[in-house]
């Protein structure tokens, strides 16, 4: 399956976007009437209402009421479209000053800032950004992030890996979430009424006494979240599992 990627056009290019370089040289032909940020805005709309599989040059091009080959003069195509709206996207986010709190509640504050990054722009959970847009939106959250782990005794290194550990678990939530809701959404059915469907069939092909342990816990977690997967369980038991990982590297293992 193929997975957008952040940087995958010319990465030159998307620097001078990115930070709006200005052109070398003097641009010929009609002054243009659009900016950077307003074809920006429009495709991080459409990229929210459809996906980014539904995102292509030409519409983009139809919500600005200009031909195809104009918006290129703009951004030379997809992939530096990308960088250009997932930058946007950090820029816009919302950051907490956990001056002064402790680091597990500044890193919860982080996830939290991730989360609700990938709840208002679902298609940017689905972005490998292994080679990030290093435009003034990431660079800024990145800063902000590092500073819930300065001063605690990590290296740079460790720093920068702690880091990616968590936003790479939130992350991975937010994209099973944006499965299950998309498995809702296909099958026009919530999980307790898929599950409800298939259990005449279930109870007649599943022998509890060959697979005891699994059928055990599997109704155990069935019925305290209602569905075989609850996205809120696993990011709220992950998250906390992740932090207790840290614990051991920031503050040391637990002696008795």
């Amino acid at each position: 399956m193929p997975v957008d990627s952040s940087s995958a056009g010319d990465p030159a290019r998307s620097l001078e976007l990115l930070w709006r370089v200005p052109a070398d040289a003097p641009r010929r032909g009609p002054q243009q009437r659009l900016s950077i940020d307003t074809v920006v805005a429009v495709a991080v709309g459409l990229a929210d209402a459809d996906g980014l599989d539904a995102l292509t040059m030409r519409r983009v091009a139809q919500e600005l009421g200009v031909a195809p080959m104009t918006l290129y003069t703009y951004v030379p195509g997809k992939a530096e479209l990308l960088d250009l709206m997932l930058d946007a996207a950090y820029a816009q986010m919302t950051r907490a000053d956990t001056t002064g709190q402790q680091w597990r509640a500044r890193l919860t504050a982080v996830a939290e800032e991730n989360r609700t990054l990938f709840e208002t722009h679902p298609w940017a959970a689905t972005v490998s950004t292994s080679r990030p847009p290093l435009g003034p939106g990431m660079m800024a959250k990145y800063e902000h992030e590092l500073s819930a782990l300065e001063g605690h005794g990590l290296d740079d290194v460790e720093m920068d890996a702690a880091l990616t550990f968590l936003l790479d678990f939130v992350q991975a939530n937010a994209r099973s979430t944006a499965e299950a809701r998309a498995a809702r959404q296909k099958s026009k059915m919530d999980d307790e009424q898929w599950w409800a469907a298939n259990a005449p069939l279930l109870e007649k092909v599943l022998d509890p006494r060959a697979y005891p342990v699994a059928v055990r816990v599997g109704t155990a977690a069935g019925t305290a979240h209602g569905a075989a997967y609850s996205p809120e369980h696993a990011y709220e038991f992950g998250l906390g599992r992740v932090l207790d990982g840290l614990a051991v590297l920031i503050d040391g293992p637990v002696t008795e």
